[in-house]
């Protein structure tokens, strides 16, 4: 099996995708942020993640999507998309676990896997920056794709 981006002569190269069917693309990502117990406390208030920086998961929410829509700048051979929607969810599956989804669409010829995770990784980078001065004890852990479909390979690592 060859890797897609090489060529043969095993030069980096970006995959070309003119032949490729345009397709409505759709991924979710996940990335995990860990607080210390005593941050957590200190940092809801009337349920809301706030700190003296504003409302951490609202700045979340504008940095992943802000990135998700750079991606092709950041990461080499990424093809420029244009995303049709780029949504987050936040859940507490544990009192000091949030969990970030990211989840990305668009109509194209190449997928969104990489917009997705650019965009959770970046919401989880977001709230560390937010809470940091409050500790450094904060940790971003299982960034993955969780799920991808309208391209030639579907994948679903469990409900997404």
């Amino acid at each position: 099996m060859r890797l897609s981006h090489v060529d043969a002569q095993d030069h980096p190269t970006m995959v070309d995708v003119g032949d490729k069917r345009v397709t409505q693309r759709h991924a979710v990502a996940r990335a995990v942020v860990q607080f210390p117990t005593a941050l957590r406390e200190q940092l809801t208030r009337d349920g809301e993640l706030r700190t003296k920086k504003g409302p951490v998961l609202d700045t979340a929410i504008i940095a992943g999507v802000m990135a998700a829509k750079k991606t092709h700048e950041l990461i080499p051979f990424c093809h420029q998309l244009p995303l049709e929607n780029c949504k987050f969810e936040f859940d507490w599956p544990a009192e000091t676990t949030l969990e970030i989804r990211c989840s990305v669409r668009a109509t194209h010829k190449t997928g969104v896997e990489m917009e997705a995770l650019t965009g959770a990784s970046v919401a989880a980078l977001a709230v560390y920056d937010m809470c940091k001065a409050l500790s450094h004890e904060i940790e971003i852990t299982d960034i993955c794709l969780l799920a991808k479909s309208g391209g030639k390979v579907e994948f679903s690592r469990g409900p997404a």
